[in-house]
């Protein structure tokens, strides 16, 4: 005979999992924030900024902000993993390669 599925333990089970997600997902775009220097920002002109860009069609725009998005993410890519090289080589990550240059293309 097969034993009976415990759905009530399996639906908390869900229920805690998507929870966590849903936590995760507010502190990945907490991070962001700070790390894009957001912060600075009020909630107001933050949000009033993100709705503008919630509603532009302009797929443009959309293309440029999403080149931009990717070149941030790579320089910081870059700039940990030239961190976690520094900390364990030593004086051969210090060689003021690329991981030198500034990582933006410019302010906007």
């Amino acid at each position: 005979m097969r034993k009976p599925r415990d759905f009530d333990a399996e639906l908390k089970a869900l229920e805690d999992k998507a929870r966590e997600l849903k936590t995760r997902k507010v502190q990945q775009l907490g991070e962001l924030v700070i790390a894009t220097g957001a912060d600075a920002l009020s909630a107001e002109e933050l949000a009033g900024a993100l709705i503008v860009l919630t509603e532009t069609k302009d797929a443009a725009k959309k293309e440029a902000w999403a080149k931009r998005g990717a070149t941030f993410f790579q320089s910081r890519a870059r700039r940990s993993a030239s961190a976690s090289e520094r900390d364990a080589g030593g004086a051969a990550a210090h060689s003021g390669g690329p991981q030198s240059l500034p990582g933006g293309t410019g302010a906007a």
